[in-house]
């Protein structure tokens, strides 16, 4: 081990982690392998993500109203959204991903076309998602990194919703014209990059050394990744 002022540092390990994705997408979509942009990624990050063991799409329960009360326990039991997974939401999916992040650590969350209030629409407000206030320092502290998307002239979301957000979460945040509100895979095409490179920069920090046995074991064969173990 090594002494320094920044503590001990017992190790530092090289090897190989699995990184998985899940997609959530908005409300009213029965069919995501059908609606917008949902299979398309998930096929262009299978093919050009080879940090990404897995990517999960799947039809999600409660497709109209998007409840939160029923799509985090999916999320996370069914979906298995854990600390090594990468969560990439659109619209309701995005306000999904943050209220996961405000109880559970993700490696990395992407928001597409997120806001942070009902704006007056009744199936928004029975989602649940804006029915008590955002734990903004908790979805930080749980959050890898988070990307955050929007364009000025979204028909449905304010850029002001978006803003807020981004301010809060002090996210990668960018504004893109003329993408409406990221219906299409042609309005994904500019955000695609920015996954890939969030993908493959991204890195796994365990700071209790109890838990690195765990870690080791859990993972399969995956790319290299840097994981630094620190002791407090």
């Amino acid at each position: 081990s090594t002494q320094s002022t920044w503590g001990h540092f017992l190790s530092v390990y090289f090897f190989s982690l699995a990184m998985r994705c899940v997609i959530l997408p908005g409300n009213g979509c029965a069919d995501v392998f059908r609606a917008n942009w949902y299979q398309w990624l998930q096929r262009r990050l299978e093919a050009e993500a080879p940090a990404l063991t897995e990517v999960v799409l799947r039809n999600m329960p409660d497709p109209q109203l998007a409840r939160e009360s029923i799509w985090i326990p999916f999320i996370l039991n069914e979906l298995k959204a854990d600390e090594n997974t990468i969560v990439i939401g659109h619209s309701s999916g995005a306000e999904a991903a943050m209220r996961l992040l405000e109880q559970q650590r993700l490696a990395g969350c992407v928001l597409v076309s997120a806001c942070h209030m009902d704006l007056g629409e009744e199936t928004e407000r029975a989602a649940g998602y804006y029915s008590r206030p955002w734990e903004w320092e908790k979805i930080r502290a749980n959050a890898g990194w988070i990307l955050q998307v929007h364009s000025p002239d979204d028909p449905f979301i304010p850029i002001s919703e978006a803003r807020h957000v981004a301010e809060n979460l002090k996210s990668d945040y960018h504004e893109m014209e003329g993408k409406s509100h990221f219906f299409t895979p042609e309005a994904m095409e500019a955000v695609l990059p920015l996954i890939q490179r969030r993908v493959a920069g991204a890195r796994v920090v365990v700071t209790d050394p109890d838990r690195l046995a765990g870690v080791l074991a859990a993972q399969p064969v995956g790319p290299p990744l840097f994981l630094l173990v620190v002791a407090e």
